[in-house]
């Protein structure tokens, strides 16, 4: 291997692992906040991808029908318990959002030619119809066993996995997809060639991260987040919805999975079922930040980035076994330094 080829496996491997960060990101988020180890984090990188492709291409994206499909069905539940509860006023609302939005949305996709908008607004269309499903499965699937054990959510997560990929399947088909590059500049760095899609999903990846910083840090959601993660009980003492923080990190999760299946998009065909092993390897990242600490995390995704790019230049048919070598030292190291807790 000399110095030119060693440039460009590092150039894709820290353009992976930037998005391996961004998928550990979303799952600590996600388990600290409500204890649920999301399996389904990688559907939502592949439906974000699939629906640009769609839009792009003229065609209607299948999350338009599992967004309104979805949104009805909460909304019937919802409207039931305001009505046993007598909360009449809340039913107009409740119909509109849930029923409403989804239905302007269906209806200007039908009206428009989603292939003939400029790419900023086809991105922002194709976020629109995937974010909202993260808020929605969060209702549906995990409320109502918010309180149970980390393995009776472990369940519902692989049970979700499986329903998300066949909804996959059904609604874009087994072929794959490609979305045109968003840029075609490139840059010479001596013999190597830089591309200019590489920079930008570096980039974006960067902004998304310092984003969900000021989040965190700066804005009462991001604190109640925080809050209700270092201690649940507590947060719900001081009057933190555990619904509502439950419900904004789905919503968080789903962003950030969408947004990355958006960037990847140009760079590989994803299909239906591809979103399970990108996630796998933002899950390792999580592992190795013992699914607590996002620095580690993101730090443990590049790792991961790095280390299957390489790997795929030496073995390149081993180079996922490699990958998923990795967790088991992690996981050794983890069970010996850490105290084990039985949970009640």
């Amino acid at each position: 291997m000399d110095l030119q080829i060693a440039l460009l496996l590092g150039q894709d491997g820290i353009t992976n692992g930037a998005i391996y960060a961004l998928l550990a990101l979303a799952l600590v988020l996600v388990f600290a906040v409500t204890r649920v180890i999301f399996i389904p984090q990688g559907e939502f990188v592949a439906f974000g991808a699939l629906t640009l492709a769609s839009l792009q291409a003229g065609k209607l994206p299948g999350t338009v029908w599992l967004l309104l499909a979805m949104g009805t069905l909460i909304a019937v539940i919802e409207s039931s318990l305001a009505l046993r509860e007598r909360r009449f006023r809340e039913i107009p609302l409740l119909l509109m959002v849930n029923c409403g939005a989804p239905l302007l949305l269906a209806g200007t996709l039908f009206a428009i030619s989603p292939a003939s908008l400029p790419l900023p607004v086809q991105v922002l269309l194709a976020l629109m119809l995937v974010v909202p499903l993260g808020p929605m499965i969060y209702r549906l699937a995990y409320q109502p066993v918010a309180e149970a054990s980390v393995l009776v959510l472990l369940i519902v997560s692989v049970a979700m996995h499986v329903t998300l990929i066949g909804i996959g399947l059904l609604f874009f088909g087994a072929e794959g997809s490609r979305t045109p590059p968003f840029t075609d500049v490139t840059f010479e760095i001596g013999d190597a060639l830089l591309q200019g899609q590489t920079i930008l999903v570096m980039v974006a990846s960067v902004l998304l991260i310092v984003a969900l910083y000021f989040f965190f840090e700066r804005t009462i959601y991001g604190k109640a987040l925080r809050a209700t993660a270092m201690n649940r009980t507590g947060a719900r003492l001081m009057g933190i919805s555990g619904n509502l923080a439950g419900m904004l990190s789905f919503t968080l999760a789903a962003a950030i999975g969408a947004f990355s299946g958006i960037l990847i998009s140009p760079l590989t065909t994803i299909y239906y079922d591809s979103g399970f092993l990108i996630g796998l390897k933002g899950f390792v990242g999580a592992i190795i930040g013992g699914l607590a600490s996002y620095p580690v995390a993101a730090a443990g995704a590049i790792l991961v980035g790095l280390l299957e790019s390489y790997s795929s230049f030496h073995a390149s048919a081993f180079k996922e076994v490699i990958v998923f070598t990795l967790i088991i030292p992690v996981l050794l190291w983890r069970s010996l330094t850490t105290r084990h807790v039985e949970e009640g």
